[in-house]
């Protein structure tokens, strides 16, 4: 079984269209339909996700374990 990655669009009467490459042949397929963010084409969501997380960690006093007189500075 090949597979081939076609892009495709569902309108509001929820129809499927999708151009597919010429070497596919006429016939039945199998269609697995995995949906796209809109709002995520560029992992915004992601990238706000992890930027909330990591402030509430580094805004917690407690992870405040190094000042700045530790350690050795780097020549």
């Amino acid at each position: 079984m090949k597979t081939v990655k076609v892009l495709g669009n569902v309108d509001k009467s929820h129809r499927l269209s999708a151009q597919v490459p010429s070497e596919i042949s006429p016939g039945p397929v199998t269609v697995l339909i995995v949906r796209k963010s809109v709002q995520d084409e560029d992992g915004d969501e992601w990238a706000t996700a992890v930027a909330q997380d990591w402030a509430n960690e580094l805004n917690d006093s407690r992870e405040d374990i190094y000042t700045l007189n530790d350690g050795e500075p780097v020549v």
